[in-house]
């Protein structure tokens, strides 16, 4: 339902207490007064800083104090939509939320409190008796006007602005999940950059949104920008199942029938390349790279760990399309938890919620090396399009890592036996090539030489590779994905 409407009917319903959340708080207050109008309610606000006051209207006198705007509130008799911003923090005191408790166990008709901020945090007092609302984002007409309005107030002041409708459009994709007055700092700052709003503006709106809605510390913005599938040695058939997807992000897709694909679960033998394609993807699909890192998920304080959880999924949701990538997702939703109060458990929870309701747009890149540690449910089909499993490279893979690593290094690949190099590596995962190619690269400096085969075939041979000291994990490894994933 459109915000104003469902806001209205709140009212209308006579709710004496709502909790409104919501990131764009003179937005929340345009939509509580237009609600108020319909009902023809007066609106008065409160702050910490002005007190408390009739729209358009002197401020009653001595209200900043948040026990006496309470008192001066109690004292009033006729209807009105009273909002309290930013007032959470005062209920803390016990005084404050008696106060609040008793008002609206008062319900007095036509009344009704709405205490807002970004993240309001309700006492257990006030639990039964406070209805949740959230400010939904704006909607793609609501962000389409404001992008429209500053396109034309760019223009009135010289700056050469583009009257191509796919890129306007591109811009107000950009800009989705952004409050009015973000999107529009946002198209000025773009325009700033070199005086004018066009096309080659659209990639630094979408890395700029995602990195003021990354801003938290849970998620985080990933520079893609220097790897390519073709970094990625291997894993044709993971290669080609990407490509076949990717198609289905065209619009033409929806009509064919097509749903956007959701995600996929990557395990194996760690240093094979599972983060590597991660970014590769992104970069491919031209779309912005989130990584959640389960480690900053966990709070000293009660629901802390599941709020940060839930703001940081609201977040990547807000960038769509985006890619959330999830690195070693067992050490954040494995199973167990018992020893921590169930924590674990409801943040498992929450996220198995949320993989299977969760939007279209948000593709899930989740990563693992221990896959036995990973509860059953996460693993069922559903929460991804397909599981897939990254072996050992073979040699002919490992001619192509050797040979995408020695290209980014500003080598000719042809300069080199990659084949006895490819055949001495038995055994070796990707990121051991790497080592191997890298630690020639600083032999051959230290002792101002180029470097050859033969420096990297020392380096490999000095190198005991992963798939001899954990032979026995790689093998228990190798037995699960055997029935349960498909080789990539």
């Amino acid at each position: 339902m459109e915000p104003v409407s469902d806001l209205r009917l709140l009212l209308a319903s006579r709710y004496p207490l709502v909790v409104a959340q919501a990131h764009d708080e003179p937005r929340l207050l345009d939509v509580v007064r237009r609600a108020a109008a319909q009902l023809q309610l007066p609106v008065w606000t409160w702050s910490v800083t002005s007190g408390l006051a009739r729209d358009g209207q002197p401020s009653q006198y001595r209200t900043a104090d948040a026990t006496a705007a309470l008192q001066t509130l109690e004292a009033l008799q006729q209807p009105g939509v009273f909002v309290f911003r930013d007032f959470c923090t005062f209920l803390q005191n016990p005084v404050v939320t008696r106060r609040v408790k008793e008002l609206a166990q008062a319900a007095r008709p036509g009344q009704t409190v709405v205490l807002t901020g970004p993240r309001p945090q309700i006492p257990a007092e006030l639990a039964e008796l406070a209805l949740r609302w959230t400010l939904p984002p704006l909607d793609h007409e609501g962000l389409a006007g404001v992008v429209q309005r500053t396109l034309e107030n760019l223009a009135m002041q010289g700056v050469r602005v583009t009257g191509d409708p796919k890129v306007v459009e591109g811009v107000v994709a950009a800009l989705r999940g952004l409050p009015a007055a973000e999107a529009e700092r946002l198209v000025r700052q773009a325009a700033l950059r070199d005086g004018s709003v066009d096309e080659d503006d659209i990639a630094y709106l979408h890395r700029a949104r995602a990195e003021q809605l990354a801003g938290d510390g849970v998620i985080e913005l990933v520079d893609t920008s220097d790897v390519d599938l073709e970094h990625v040695g291997g894993m044709n058939h993971l290669k080609e199942w990407l490509a076949l997807r990717g198609k289905a992000l065209d619009s033409d897709a929806e009509r064919f029938g097509l749903e956007a694909p959701r995600g996929v679960l990557l395990t194996g033998v760690p240093g094979c390349g599972k983060s590597l394609l991660a970014k590769a993807l992104a970069k491919a699909w031209g779309l912005p790279l989130v990584l959640l890192d389960p480690a900053r998920l966990y709070g000293p304080y009660v629901g802390q760990s599941e709020e940060r959880l839930r703001d940081a999924l609201e977040s990547t949701e807000a960038m769509s399309p985006v890619v959330l990538w999830i690195d070693e997702v067992e050490k954040g939703f494995a199973e167990g938890g018992a020893g921590d109060g169930g924590v674990s458990e409801r943040i498992l929870g929450t996220f198995l919620r949320w993989l299977q309701e969760r939007p279209e747009g948000v593709f899930v890149v989740a990563t693992c090396n221990e896959v036995a540690q990973l509860p059953p449910e996460l693993l069922r089909k559903g929460r991804f399009d397909e599981v897939f499993f990254v072996d050992l490279p073979d040699e002919p893979q490992r001619r192509e890592i050797l040979a995408a690593h020695l290209s980014r290094r500003h080598r000719d690949p042809a300069a080199f036996d990659l084949a006895l190099l490819a055949a001495a590596s038995k055994g070796f995962s990707g990121a051991e090539l790497e080592a191997a190619v890298v630690g020639a690269l600083y032999r051959a400096y230290g002792a101002d030489t180029e470097l050859t085969t033969g420096a990297i075939l020392k380096e490999l041979e000095s190198t005991v590779p992963l798939s001899r000291s954990r032979a026995e994990d790689i093998q228990r490894l190798r037995a699960w994905a055997g029935e349960r994933a498909i080789a990539a």
